[in-house]
């Protein structure tokens, strides 16, 4: 099949092989077959080597839906009667969690501290001091809508330190920064198959401790789709998907997982690095400005500031880029307008010096001086 190949920039889905999309077609098959559940056992063990987690002690829970259906479940499922959640919020991937814990009522601290740096430990440390009800602190690892990365094996061991279990989104690190379970202190992490696996949308997943899923089968039931224990209950006695799985994209994670192993942990960080040393330096020689101080960002995005030129147009140069298969993304900071680059997907370098020749090109073609 002839496959036009779109250079996504954007924060996922991500750009993929062929060899992703295609493992997609296959014969069709009804998920409740031990032949597919077998494929969902070796999926989920797989998963569990992509952040180090041993299985004796971990498990990996599969969901259907997009990568907030994650954070719904982990909040809504691991919260004990009577006990709070620390969200350290630096930006609005953890904002999303705090509005998690409104709509369920759930008792939360929102600890907010300044988008454009990491959050401050001494300050967490003092919160958790102050507060003996926590029980979950739930932080980011990667704030996606800035490019900050957080220390979160700093703020893990603070959790265990006062008792509390360590929950963070990797969403968009999972599989592009190395990352081990133990070592960094999380008990609990996430991604979706769209983004650093380079598969398809509709497949989530949490990895987690097994003994403490097991021990919220006490804990009060907020949601019947979206509770951690229930499908983790299911899984283990048939193997299978409380509700219908996406098949499709499973097949396609599949073999995203293969391609992942076959690149390797190290060479695929280096290549995302490579990508984003890539984009800082087009960005530069066109004269754009950026926000977050390069030492503190993951290596995976650049939030750019609008140019002050009366004639920017996002949405104008947006659509130039995309004609010509490349595809930007708007920003996620209230108080500045930027737009995102993202090195994520299966790009490379040699990708992003095409981008900036069409970028020029863009920026000529609607006369905005920078």
């Amino acid at each position: 099949m002839n496959i036009k190949r779109n250079v996504l920039l954007n924060p996922g889905p991500a750009t993929t092989t062929d060899t992703v999309k295609l493992a997609q077609v296959v014969p069709d098959i009804c998920p409740r077959e031990k032949e597919f559940a077998g494929l969902m056992k070796n999926l989920r063990s797989d998963l569990l080597k992509v952040v180090h987690a041993p299985e004796d002690k971990y498990t990996s829970v599969l969901f259907c839906g997009s990568g907030t259906i994650n954070i719904d479940v982990c909040i809504n499922s691991l919260l004990p009667e009577g006990k709070r959640i620390l969200v350290v919020n630096n930006g609005a991937y953890n904002s999303r969690a705090v509005e998690v814990c409104e709509m369920y009522r759930l008792p939360h601290i929102n600890l907010k501290s300044s988008i454009y740096e990491p959050p401050c430990l001494a300050t967490i440390e003092e919160t958790l001091k102050a507060n003996p009800d926590v029980a979950v602190v739930y932080c980011c690892h990667h704030e996606t809508g800035t490019g900050v990365l957080n220390p979160i094996r700093e703020i893990g061991a603070l959790a265990h330190k006062y008792g509390a279990i360590f929950v963070s989104d990797t969403t968009s690190t999972l599989g592009m920064i190395p990352l081990d379970v133990v070592e960094d202190n999380v008990d609990f992490c996430m991604a979706s198959a769209q983004k650093g696996l380079m598969a398809m949308s509709g497949l989530s997943f949490i990895i987690g401790r097994k003994d403490i899923i097991e021990a919220s089968k006490n804990y009060p039931t907020r949601s019947y789709y979206c509770n951690l224990y229930l499908q983790y209950e299911y899984f283990e006695k048939t193997g299978e998907m409380h509700f219908t799985p996406p098949v499709q994209t499973i097949y396609a994670t599949i073999q995203a997982l293969k391609e992942y192993f076959e690149e390797g942990e190290a060479a695929k960080f280096a290549r995302h690095r490579a990508v984003y040393d890539a984009i800082h330096e087009g960005l530069s020689e066109l004269g754009f400005e950026t926000i977050i101080a390069r030492e503190v960002e993951s290596g995976l995005v650049v939030s750019v500031k609008y140019p002050d030129s009366p004639n920017w147009d996002f949405e104008k140069v947006h659509d130039y880029c995309y004609e010509r298969g490349f595809t930007i993304y708007p920003g996620k900071i209230s108080t500045t307008n930027t737009f995102r680059l993202c090195s994520l997907g299966k790009i490379f370098p040699e990708d992003i010096k095409n981008f900036f020749v069409v970028l020029k090109e863009a920026l000529e073609f609607y006369d905005i001086k920078l």
